[in-house]
């Protein structure tokens, strides 16, 4: 009986698949945003979301983020990799004359489109749009900077041009100002009050 329990007790243990910055627990307490009250669209998204309609007037059903599979972390991963080793860094200013173009890049862009391209991959691979939310972050240098957060049971994680490593959204370094709402597209949350700001950012 004595072994019985213990064979069980080994075989459970070994069946725990533990991803890299996911906790074994798979609990998301205490690694999600904790996001507040409704606030101002970035500019850029507002006008984003005058040439792309049916992206930002999407009402979406609320449910809890999915376990965060090997096979769903390696999806995320392989995303962040191959948008950021495709699309070349470069400033709204450099590409258009002005600041604050939201768009799809096709070989250049700057973090916004990043953002915006792997959103669209991922939820080509079946993520819920609820979970690939659109975030403004303030870096340490005071610079506003756009990425995607990925919402999962496992916590919230972070897809950044300047970074190749996909990261929990509390191990960046960033202030986190606000992002999308999770059930609504053309709709912002706060995260930490602190005003509008231009959010291009290329290293």
């Amino acid at each position: 009986m004595k072994l019985s329990l213990v064979l069980k007790a080994v075989l459970a243990a070994a069946a725990v698949v533990c991803l890299p910055g996911v906790a074994a627990s798979g609990s998301g307490a205490g690694v999600s945003m904790v996001v507040g009250k409704l606030t101002s669209q970035p500019i850029g998204h507002y006008e984003f979301c005058k040439l792309n309609r049916a992206e930002c007037s999407q009402r979406l059903p609320s449910a809890p983020p999915r376990k965060l599979t090997p096979e769903r972390w390696a999806a995320i991963e392989r995303v962040n990799t191959s948008v950021n080793a495709r699309i070349t860094p470069k400033r709204d200013k450099l590409i258009y004359g002005r600041e604050e173009v939201w768009t799809y890049p096709v070989t250049e862009g700057d973090c916004e489109d990043f953002a915006l391209l792997k959103r669209r991959e991922l939820a080509a691979k079946g993520f819920s749009l609820s979970n690939l939310l659109l975030t403004v972050v303030r870096k340490p240098d005071g610079e506003g900077h756009a990425i995607l957060t990925v919402r999962t049971a496992d916590g919230d994680f972070v897809l950044d041009n300047l970074d190749p490593k996909v990261r929990r959204w509390n191990e960046t370094g960033y202030v986190y100002v606000k992002r999308q709402s999770s059930r609504d597209t053309g709709r912002w949350l706060s995260i930490e009050s602190r005003g509008d700001m231009l959010v291009g950012s290329v290293r």
